[in-house]
């Protein structure tokens, strides 16, 4: 999802003038990667929140394709991929992690239809999780496990009551999870086959031809208002492309290691993002469970080799 060439009229820049990606190289290496990943998980967040704030006008499936329309749209024009001496194989590989991507954008916004931000987040969170601690197999990974496991259990609605928290919601992020643990995995097979980004380009254009027959069912007509194709353009951008060509920028310049270290507050920030942008207020027992998840993806990813 990066942009490396803008395209202007070159005369200005026969005077001596910078060029707009110039401007934005050196704008971001003003900015420490620290501070880049937390801008990528800033984005990646409000960008959710803009989303979920649309399902009072469109159900979740119709929100998942607008972004995955914009996202694809985008892509194709700066990362156009070719099929050209690709095997069979790679093209497989390619189809599997479209629709990868695809389920895991559809069940993460069903879950975030029924619950808050932050919680959806930190069940979500499990499947990279998961991966760090299937990287490690160290003894200590058994406590990282068993940290996120309380967390979750800390979440369950059991025989509460409750409204806000059921397990339909928690199921849909579950799977969001599991896809995200699946993408993890297929984007690195899928990197070494593919020339640059051209392989995430050819996995937005699949999932966008997954979830279209789904989101123009269920949006209908109002899927053509203005109003809503710009909020959804600002979707897209904020979760999809802008934060993928700032973490890109992070990872050239850090460890790793460090980076997944970071991004183990996405949790914690998307609970902050939907207290500030859509007042959802959680209670102890719910910011504890955060925490437990937050704390076994810093000790899982700290020990993972």
């Amino acid at each position: 999802m990066t942009a490396e060439a803008l395209h202007g009229p070159a005369e200005p820049f026969k005077r001596g003038l910078p060029r707009p990606g110039a401007l934005l190289r050196a704008a971001s290496d003003a900015i420490p990667p620290s501070g880049l990943v937390l801008l990528a998980i800033l984005s990646v967040q409000v960008g959710a929140g803009f989303a979920k704030d649309l399902f009072s006008q469109l159900p979740p499936s119709a929100v998942v394709f607008l972004r995955i329309a914009m996202g694809a749209l985008i892509m194709g024009v700066v990362a156009r991929p070719r099929l050209k001496g690709l095997t069979r194989t790679d093209v497989g590989l390619g189809v599997a992690f479209g629709v990868t991507l695809g389920v895991m954008n559809l069940s993460f916004y069903e879950a975030l239809a029924r619950l808050p931000m932050g919680i959806t987040v930190a069940v979500e969170f499990l499947g990279p999780l998961g991966v760090a601690v299937a990287a490690s197999r160290r003894r200590l990974d058994l406590l990282w496990v068993a940290l996120a496991g309380s967390g979750v259990v800390l979440l369950a609605p059991w025989g509460t009551g409750t409204s806000r928290i059921g397990w339909a919601g928690i199921a849909f992020a579950l799977l969001a999870a599991a896809c995200w643990a699946g993408y993890i995995l297929l984007s690195a097979a899928v990197g070494q086959r593919f020339p640059g980004t051209t392989g995430l380009s050819f996995a937005m254009i699949v999932s966008f031809l997954l979830v279209a027959p789904v989101g123009v069912t269920t949006g209908g007509a109002d899927l053509l208002r203005p109003e809503l194709l710009l909020i959804g353009l600002g979707v897209g951008l904020l979760s999809s492309v802008i934060p993928y060509s700032i973490e890109l920028e992070a990872l050239r310049r850090m460890p790793k290691r460090v980076f997944g270290i970071l991004m183990s507050l996405e949790p914690a920030v998307a609970a902050l993002v939907g207290l500030l942008v859509l007042g959802e207020v959680l209670d102890v027992r719910e910011w504890a469970a955060i925490g437990c998840v937050v704390i076994a993806s810093v000790g899982a990813t700290r020990s993972s080799r």
